[in-house]
């Protein structure tokens, strides 16, 4: 993305309940914001702010959003606009939002895969869970996307950047040994030759 086209002004988790709360679908906080939710502490500056939804209700959320807000397909280094009523095809999961006649961004929306009542990890679809098992909710009622799973996609990105890694550090020593357990397991089912994390997860496992 060039020029303007990265510029932005991330809404409060504060504005994302308010609009959220009123859409009819489930919704989580996700990226490095769900996880300072999880630490109950904010660890370093976000830049963005990313919400999940489940792929079935995309169109939900265009109808709901579509008077005040513009939405933007994030696919190769493009924004595509998204049309109305467009079914989104299972290679889209990345939608930009902005204020009408506004230039900078306010938030972004992951659009999760599911089968019937699990969500579905799309780097390797043997690794899922039931959707009702994917998030937790804060002490003031914002649901949020559960560490681990978040962990999961920072690690099995293409690219691992500092911020992940920085993450990782935060999270792992308030993870219980399943949870710790369920993020190496998957990590090593995305990659059997094994993942520059796995050494550091063990390091927290309890002797």
């Amino acid at each position: 993305m060039g020029d303007n086209e990265d510029v932005w002004k991330p809404l409060s988790i504060t504005e994302i309940q308010n609009i959220f709360s009123i859409i009819p679908v489930q919704w989580w906080i996700a990226g490095g914001w769900a996880l300072d939710i999880y630490l109950q502490k904010i660890t370093r500056a976000h830049d963005d702010i990313d919400i999940v939804i489940l792929r079935p209700d995309h169109l939900i959320l265009q109808r709901h959003l579509g008077r005040d807000w513009e939405m933007f397909i994030a696919y190769k280094g493009q924004l595509i606009p998204w049309n109305k009523n467009q079914l989104l095809d299972s290679h889209f999961d990345n939608i930009w939002v902005k204020k009408k006649d506004e230039s900078t961004w306010a938030f972004q929306v992951m659009l999760l895969d599911t089968e019937v009542k699990d969500w579905i990890y799309k780097r390797d679809n043997t690794i899922r869970k039931p959707i009702e098992d994917i998030g937790l909710e804060s002490l003031s009622g914002i649901p949020f996307l559960k560490p681990e799973i978040q962990l999961l996609y920072k690690g099995g990105s293409s690219v691992i950047r500092e911020k992940d890694v920085i993450d990782l550090g935060n999270i792992l020593p308030k993870l219980n040994a399943s949870n710790r357990d369920w993020l190496k397991e998957s990590l090593n089912i995305q990659y059997p030759q094994g993942h520059e994390w796995i050494e550091l997860i063990d390091s927290y496992a309890k002797v």
